[in-house]
């Protein structure tokens, strides 16, 4: 398939990749600063453009890999060619696209992508819609081909998904960001945190995660809770994070386990 990439960023550069090592031909990336357009046209070979006006209309598919707010103000530059158009995004509707392009569609990877870190596609959950059969059939398989974990999910169940995701990704490495910092004001390293963050990433492969939550809050420690908030007195913001999650945690452990 002929596929044209609009965006230069973290998703555009990790699904131009997967979609070249899977056969693909990449037409041209989009980008409206040259030196990224070029930079990942040259890794993927195809031609790189920074002007609307001569994106080609020969191609298979657009990929939409731009900022959210962005999508709607370019999708006047595709209406014209008729051919299908996809975005990348977890939180923009379908129909977004769809009002002003028939063959519209989304192609959503779960995960969170870096330049400098490579990422086995293999493995990345991919979230498809369309707003008609035919494209979500090009859709999901385009999807197979590059993904073992390909869903068909609706733009309602995506915003819960991205939503989901927020919680269990982004905001999770916030708190990585502030468990650095304080061992940092002490003179101690990340390092230390880094096994039991990947031991509690690993029990829940098999496990429900409220099933083997620990620490002094689903414990109902109320000593360690209050010696921990008096270490933080001279940073109240944290110690309104720890109160409002240790508060949660224990309303979570009451829910799931009553008042064992």
């Amino acid at each position: 398939m002929r596929i044209s990439i609009i965006g230069s960023g973290n998703v555009a550069t990790h699904l131009s990749a997967a979609f070249k090592n899977a056969g693909h031909r990449i037409v041209q990336v989009y980008s409206r600063n040259m030196q990224s357009a070029a930079l990942l046209a040259y890794h993927v070979g195809a031609e790189a453009v920074d002007d609307p006006a001569v994106i080609s209309p020969g191609t298979d598919l657009f990929i939409l890999a731009i900022k959210d707010d962005a999508i709607a103000k370019f999708i006047p530059h595709l209406c014209a060619f008729n051919i299908p158009v996809a975005h990348t995004s977890g939180a923009v509707s379908l129909q977004q696209l769809s009002d002003a392009i028939p063959n519209a569609g989304v192609f959503y990877p779960l995960q969170t992508f870096s330049k400098t870190k490579e990422v086995n596609f293999r493995d990345v959950p991919m979230c498809i819609e369309g707003a008609n059969e035919a494209i979500t059939q090009v859709l999901e398989n385009l999807a197979r081909d590059i993904s073992n974990h390909v869903y068909q999910v609706s733009s309602a169940q995506r915003k819960v998904l991205h939503l989901a995701a927020v919680f269990a990704c982004n905001f999770t490495n916030h708190l990585y960001s502030i468990g650095e910092q304080l061992l940092a004001d002490s003179d101690m390293s990340f390092e230390m945190l880094r096994p039991l963050i990947a031991e509690t990433a690993d029990k829940i492969k098999g496990h429900s995660p409220a099933t083997v939550q620990t620490g002094p809050a689903v414990r109902n420690d109320e000593r360690t809770m209050q010696a921990h908030l008096q270490m933080l007195q001279q940073q109240p913001h944290l110690q309104d994070i720890y109160t409002l999650l240790s508060q949660d945690i224990i309303k979570n452990h009451i829910k799931h386990n009553g008042d064992k």
